[in-house]
């Protein structure tokens, strides 16, 4: 590759252009993390973007910088899962957030509500580092048994309607999200 100038002009451009897409898809992750909606969509378009370069017929590119890219996707899965699921929930219902994270669903006797699918962004986060593992070590059946060990986890909570539309929509816009970083990953590396 070294032989010739031009292949190798155009690999260290594409490898180049790769990296900074993918740092800046998790620089944008991190500082969504604090809530503006804006900032989640441009993590998400950096992240389309590295997902298309990839996707192309690429040079092939020092293993390292495939690793940097490999690392960066997840950790875009790791930070931004949880703003994009935020984002996405916002937008699709209208639901008040407990101290905890969780949804406030009404008791069936009282006018009381209580706080339902606690910890959601500690599972968020193992969710998507476990999906985008299994995509990029190749073992996207694993993937089901993340989606069971939730489903098992989260089902005595899952009696309001309220919680079971939030469950359903949170874990597609996460599993969505871990699985493009996890594909980014496993084409780069």
């Amino acid at each position: 590759m070294l032989s010739d100038p031009a292949a190798f002009l155009i690999a260290a451009t594409f490898w180049t252009i790769l990296t900074l897409v993918v740092a800046g898809g998790v620089v944008f992750s991190v500082l969504a993390v604090k809530g503006d909606r804006w900032l989640i969509i441009a993590a998400a378009a950096f992240l389309l973007v590295a997902a298309i370069m990839v996707g192309l017929p690429h040079p092939a590119g020092p293993a390292l910088l495939g690793a940097i890219v490999a690392l960066g996707a997840i950790a875009i899965s790791a930070f931004g899962g949880s703003p994009a699921v935020k984002t996405v929930l916002s937008l699709a219902t209208r639901q008040v957030e407990g101290e905890a994270g969780g949804v406030l669903v009404s008791t069936p006797d009282s006018e009381q509500r209580r706080e339902v699918l606690r910890g959601g962004l500690t599972i968020g986060v193992l969710e998507r580092l476990a999906t985008t593992a299994s995509i990029l070590a190749g073992v996207p059946e694993a993937i089901a048994v993340v989606i069971a060990i939730k489903g098992v986890g989260r089902f005595s909570e899952l009696g309001a309607s309220d919680a079971q539309e939030r469950f359903i929509i949170g874990t597609f816009v996460s599993l969505g999200w871990a699985a493009v970083c996890g594909v980014v990953a496993h084409l780069a590396w």
